[in-house]
């Protein structure tokens, strides 16, 4: 399942870093040489060039000079430092996290005992970025991870939770990734409850193990840009082994918990695993063994269970709820976003109170810098819960072996009133104009996904989502005869929602970057962007499919699935022929042109060809001939539709479901 990775770490060393090489020296790759500059890619100013061309474009508080600047006085450093930058750059990284980056390095150069003009250089430019961000005149003089933990909104110990490192700063800032980019999408731990326990370090407490703390950091690595979320510096495939490797050992002690013995953090920590196990194909394995172990618990799919009338804490309570709850809208997610009906019908316990989130309590954007907010957790949970309702109903109506029913196209338009009626309610809080928390953004990308889902199977009008390609399983007309403002209506339908999603990445992205975003953000922005490439008067210069296409890009290079997919997805827009459309335009930026490549096409191997490694995996499991004698292969494979898509990205990311492979 994992990468078992134990390579020793430099734990005195906190380097920001995004496609480092292991060329690195003990001192991060600053020798004692003089100070000369060092020959570089001779692409990297022109890579600049392009990315600040785009961050102008976003925040008028970047300028290119700056970049450039930034990225002569890294040569004078060394190449390692070179490439760094532009990681971090092509990452999107914070105004924030580049004032870090350069103290850092300016204490890294001191430390190695360097003095002269690389010092000064580095000294003027902490001063620029400073000047540049606004930020006052005095700021600690250090700045590594250990600065970086002092504002991390939730402090806890290493120790005795996990054996792969004992710096408790290092996680501090993990934790805090988590629980501010991951944990509220789903919400199925007591973030309280959790945390008091981490923090007594009483490994015995049902509420937190170090199965569920190593899990937990695993999954936080790939929210991380430092060399300790690594196993291998730079190689993303090694984002959070560690600690996934030592989460997988205490799996195996935690497997003879049976029935009622099941402890909650194990449920939890297992539930974690199913998004990093689909490279062994244990994506499912993982999520559908939490789900046996909530049924053993009696909290999905029985009879009601009263918590009021156990013996049990209050945390223990919030807890129970929480995860059941919390359980309930993973499943509906994941097996509507593959097509699948989901496997809990009901919860059994009461949910959480909608009001139980009080304005005092804020969501903070950790580490971008940007003003805390009003975390809305409670309401948003609430929210999501209703939806889950709406989205297990779809998913069993159009996965679940549906029968010939006249009826079909009635109940498919009772979903889509539902869904707009869901909409309609949401509070005024939740409105996008309002800057809200990016849970809050994303739960409204996660309708617009389910919307696009329902359109394009198409109210009758469509056979997309069907079994068996082209083959309908209801008695309403196919879409060749159905009226053409019935058909119409659908397309436009899925349409629109594509374009709402683009709106929300536009929004996510402003106002917190995105290259932390939530996994299912890739999901919402691949369905947006085929639905764009399936129809009929598809335009690539469409502003839209580039804001989303330039925003996929930066999500993709933070893990090896979503390198696999944007390779996928830009091979497919090739297929399309309208590539020289946007090379030869004056009003696309120059970072759009990049992710397109050249033309006419070159057999020359480009920057972004390495995406390719691990899509093997793909033909092996479809019994595809990767070497066919056509020439064909993966790495020029193009989907054919969103439906081709979502079932790679389901293979990459989750694995094949063992009931797919019986």
């Amino acid at each position: 399942m994992s990468s078992n990775n134990n390579n020793n770490r430099d734990t005195d060393s906190h380097t920001l870093i995004e496609n480092e090489t292991e060329e690195q020296s003990k001192n991060d790759g600053i020798t004692s040489k003089a100070d000369a500059p060092m020959n570089t890619n001779q692409n990297d100013e022109e890579d600049v060039d392009d990315v600040a061309t785009k961050l102008i474009m976003e925040d008028p508080s970047y300028h290119r000079d700056l970049l450039r600047d930034l990225l002569n006085v890294m040569r004078l450093v060394d190449n390692a430092h070179v490439q760094t930058l532009l990681g971090m750059i092509r990452a999107d990284c914070s105004i924030e996290e580049m004032k870090l980056f350069v103290e850092k390095t300016l204490k890294d150069v001191q430390d190695a005992g360097r003095d002269g003009e690389t010092v000064k250089r580095l000294q003027d430019m902490r001063m620029r970025v400073r000047i540049e961000s606004g930020e006052p005149p005095f700021r600690p003089q250090v700045m590594d991870i250990h600065y970086l933990c002092d504002q991390a909104p939730y402090k806890v110990p290493a120790r005795p939770w996990t054996t792969v490192t004992d710096d408790d700063a290092l996680v501090s800032h993990l934790i805090s990734l988590y629980f501010t980019w991951d944990y509220p999408f789903y919400a199925f731990v007591d973030m309280r409850a959790f945390v008091h326990h981490m923090q007594d370090r009483n490994t015995n407490s049902d509420l937190c193990s170090p199965f569920l703390v190593n899990a937990m950091l695993a999954n936080a690595c790939h929210y991380s840009q430092y060399s300790e979320a690594y196993a291998i510096p730079g190689d993303v495939k090694t984002k959070g082994s560690d600690f996934l490797a030592e989460a997988e050992r205490h799996m195996h002690s935690y497997q003879l918990e049976r029935g009622r013995n099941v402890r909650l953090a194990s449920l939890q920590a297992t539930l974690l695993l199913y998004s990093m196990s689909g490279d062994d194909d244990l994506g499912y394995t993982m999520l559908h063994r939490a789900i046996e172990m909530a049924e053993s618990l009696g909290i999905i799919n029985g009879p009601d269970l009263d918590l009021d009338k156990l013996q049990m804490s209050e945390e223990m309570r919030s807890s129970i709820q929480r995860t059941a709850w919390g359980l309930f809208q993973v499943d509906t997610v994941i097996h509507t976003n593959f097509r699948k009906p989901s496997k809990i019908h009901r919860v059994c316990v009461k949910r959480i109170d909608r009001d139980e989130s009080q304005l005092s309590e804020q969501w903070v954007p950790y580490p971008t810098g940007r003003a805390p907010r009003p975390s809305f957790l409670s309401q948003y949970f609430d929210e999501a819960c209703r939806l889950s309702f709406i989205a297990r109903d779809i998913s069993h109506h159009l996965y679940q072996d549906p029968k010939p029913d006249a009826t079909q196209h009635e109940q498919k338009k009772e979903f889509y009133d539902k869904l707009q009626e869901w909409e309609a309610q949401l509070p005024d809080f939740f409105d996008p104009a309002g800057k809200p928390p990016a849970h809050i953004l994303l739960l409204r990308m996660r309708y617009h996904a389910i919307m696009i889902s329902l359109s394009r199977d198409g109210f009758g009008v469509h056979t997309f989502f069907s079994e068996e390609e082209g083959k309908s399983h209801t008695t309403v007309p196919p879409s060749s005869q159905l009226p053409a403002d019935v058909r119409e209506k659908a397309t436009e339908q899925s349409l629109a929602s594509a374009r709402a999603i683009a709106a929300l990445v536009r929004v996510h992205r402003e106002e917190y970057g995105i290259g932390r975003t939530h996994p299912f953000t890739t999901y919402a922005i691949m369905v947006a962007l085929f639905t764009m490439l399936d129809h009929a008067s598809f335009d690539i210069l469409d502003s839209d499919f580039l804001a989303l296409t330039s925003a996929f890009s930066v999500i993709a290079c933070r893990s090896q699935v979503g390198r696999n997919l944007f390779h996928i997805f830009r091979q497919s827009v090739r297929a399309q022929d309208q590539e020289a459309r946007v090379l030869e335009s004056d009003q696309v930026p120059e970072e759009i042109k990049e992710l397109f490549g050249r033309y006419p096409r070159s057999s020359k191997p480009d920057k972004w060809d390495y995406y390719e490694d691990g899509l093997d995996k793909l033909g092996e499991g479809e019994g595809r001939d990767v070497a066919a004698a056509d020439g064909m292969r993966m790495r020029n494979y193009a989907a054919s539709g969103v439906r081709d898509m979502l079932s790679k990205y389901e293979s990459l990311s989750l694995g094949q479901d063992s009931q797919d492979r019986r």
